[in-house]
């Protein structure tokens, strides 16, 4: 066998090497097996309970021997039986108000208000249509109004404000009455039908207008006249402030008629609607009227004795 030369360094290096390997080796090896420093599982080592015997010197571990059966049961019995208390109940505070618990009153059912369904009104037996005529002014006389529909019977009669009226029948589409001057004194409108004395038979309701009557729009501010007769009336109008003279007969704005002149009023007629209108006496006429009362005229020398 050739023993390697130590002299030689290629030699030396690789016993070196070799060294070094074998010492990583037992490192490697000793890390395996035993690790290095303390290990985390520590286990705990048990005593051995010793016990001695007359006969057999040497250390035995003892076992535990079991207890009797009959400590065993007397154990179990003792803690199933009931515990008696006959001490005082302590008293128990009041538990604390729980803030997110609050009384909610119960929510209220809205009533649902039945709706009754309209009763249909019935058809009128009778059929009223027209009425003529249809207006008339207030504070005129009487006057005849007719009425036109269907079915109309001899037992009907023409109402007006719940006034029944004679009635004449002409056919089954025409009735006529005269309607008497109280029942148009003031203006508006009045409900016109046709109805039986029982009531069995009616018509539906139509509408008679009555308006007012258009009135003179002058004032009486003065007379002229001698000592017995006067017949002169001075009248101003109320839109263009002009000055009118007029006397008994004259015609104003086509309508109105002067009948009477006083020295406390004129009076004057419509001449369509014959409805009689009263001017009083005013002294001084309208505000800013610069005439006063005119002084009657000079009587004329026939006049004289």
């Amino acid at each position: 066998m050739q023993i390697s030369d130590i002299q030689n360094p290629a030699e030396r290096k690789k016993l070196i090497w070799a060294g070094a390997l074998g010492i990583i080796a037992l490192v490697l090896l000793w890390w395996t097996f035993f690790g290095f420093g303390s290990s985390s599982n520590k286990v705990t080592p048990r005593t051995a309970v010793s016990v001695a015997s007359p006969v057999d010197n040497r250390g035995v571990s003892a076992r535990p021997q079991p207890p009797p059966l009959a400590e065993v049961n007397n154990d179990v019995l003792e803690r199933l039986r009931p515990i008696m208390f006959e001490g005082p109940v302590p008293a128990v505070a009041e538990a604390r108000r729980n803030i997110f618990a609050y009384y909610e009153p119960p929510k209220t059912v809205a009533a649902t208000t039945v709706v009754p369904s309209p009763t249909p009104t019935p058809t009128p037996p009778v059929l009223l249509a027209s009425v003529s005529p249809a207006s008339t002014y207030a504070r005129t006389g009487d006057f005849t109004l007719e009425v036109a529909g269907d079915k109309f019977t001899s037992q009907l009669r023409i109402v007006i404000d719940n006034t029944e009226l004679p009635t004449r029948y002409i056919s089954p589409q025409q009735l006529s009455t005269t309607v008497p001057a109280d029942l148009i004194a003031n203006a508006g409108s009045r409900q016109v039908m046709a109805r039986s004395a029982d009531g069995k038979l009616y018509s539906n309701v139509m509408t008679l207008a009555v308006s007012a009557p258009p009135t003179p729009n002058y004032t009486y501010v003065g007379i002229i006249g001698t000592r017995r007769y006067i017949d002169t009336a001075i009248l101003q109008d109320k839109g263009s402030k002009e000055m009118l003279n007029v006397q008994r007969g004259d015609l104003l704005g086509g309508r109105f008629r002067v009948t009477s002149i006083s020295e406390k009023e004129l009076v004057l007629v419509d001449a369509n609607l014959k409805i009689k209108h009263t001017l009083p006496f005013s002294v001084s006429g309208e505000k800013g009227n610069p005439l006063s009362r005119p002084t009657p005229r000079v009587e004329s020398d026939d006049d004289q004795p």
